[in-house]
């Protein structure tokens, strides 16, 4: 059984290194794919005020903070909830740096060492839509995620939608099921077999493009590169 936990943090302000701190944690499970509802969310009292550019993207006061738990009170229930699973975070080296600092503090391994595996979201819908703005909100946006309710930035809520974007890139996958779950999924009851083909037994021909077909390969690369303010890969590599 495949388990993912989507994962996202808001903090006192952008820099670790300068002391800023974890101040909500919103985490919500998949199990293949599917919400379970069995989702964790913490809010953290860090001891120090949010920067003013923070509290305005995620509203959340020292006042409010006053009387919820430090981060090491509740970092081993923190630990139980994610081991084993894979993660799914956008941008994850922001959220990962914050999370490994403070079980630093508390004396336990980073999260790399408790979860399975981290797959970082922005990086995904980069490949996907190179040269477009890919935040959490235009990719809701592209993917007709509802983010109507999204005034100010919460670790949870960001999570939720974050999961149903995750679903959406990810669609493909689920023909990717196991046979017991095509089995299942066969109204004769009878178990599904795929025949596999060898295409070594086909002359394959290779088609070259035309030299208008490569201008406007070349054209179109040339789009992605000026959208992108200069940064593909390919015109580095180059």
């Amino acid at each position: 059984m495949s388990r993912q936990i989507v994962l996202d943090t808001e903090t006192t302000g952008l820099s670790v290194v300068d002391g800023d701190r974890v101040i909500e944690l919103g985490c919500v499970e998949l199990l293949n794919r599917k919400l379970t509802g069995n989702n964790l969310h913490l809010y953290f009292n860090a001891d120090r005020d949010s920067h003013e550019d923070a509290l305005r993207v995620h509203g959340i006061t020292t006042e409010f903070l006053a009387d919820k738990p430090r981060f090491h009170e509740k970092a081993e229930e923190i630990r139980a909830y994610l081991e084993g699973a894979e993660l799914i975070i956008h941008n994850a080296p922001f959220d990962m740096g914050f999370l490994n600092k403070e079980f630093e503090r508390v004396g336990m391994p980073p999260l790399s060492s408790m979860v399975s595996g981290v797959l970082d979201s922005l990086l995904m819908a980069r490949d996907l839509f190179p040269g477009k703005r890919n935040s959490l909100d235009a990719l809701c946006d592209r993917l007709e995620v509802d983010n109507s309710g999204r005034d100010l930035h919460g670790a949870l809520l960001d999570a939720e939608l974050l999961a149903d974007v995750y679903i959406n890139m990810t669609r493909g996958q689920e023909q990717l099921l196991s046979s017991d779950s095509m089995a299942s999924n066969n109204k004769s009851g009878s178990a599904v077999v795929i025949k596999k083909v060898d295409f070594a037994q086909f002359d394959l021909p290779v088609i070259l493009p035309s030299d208008v077909e490569l201008a406007a390969h070349e054209d179109v690369l040339a789009q992605l590169d000026k959208s992108s303010g200069g940064k593909t890969i390919w015109r580095k590599l180059a």
